[in-house]
């Protein structure tokens, strides 16, 4: 039979475990976390990126539209496009 004092170390020895498993995983957790914090910070800065690079092939491809002569409405309708958010940008600078 295994007396009491041995029990008691057992048990200590296996709750200071615990503990130093506990710490680990804790750790583990935030640096998980940071990680998440950083690559959705890089994936909003590529959608930001993307979104710059939708719109320089729309002008490219107005761009060249209108060097062939072709999609001259298409251009036009862009330009009207543009006009109108910089409307929108004036009147909510003006508020």
């Amino acid at each position: 039979m295994t007396k009491p004092v041995e029990l008691a170390e057992d048990i200590e020895n296996k709750l200071l475990k615990l503990v130093v498993q506990q710490k680990n995983l804790r750790e583990k957790a935030e640096k998980s976390l940071k990680e998440i914090h950083e690559l959705k910070k890089i994936h909003e800065e590529q959608k930001e990126i993307i979104k710059h690079l939708e719109e320089k092939i729309k002008t490219i491809r107005i761009t060249k539209n209108i060097e062939n002569k072709e999609g001259a409405e298409e251009a036009k309708r862009r330009i009207n496009e543009l006009v109108r958010e910089i409307e929108k940008c004036i009147g909510l600078l003006s508020i």
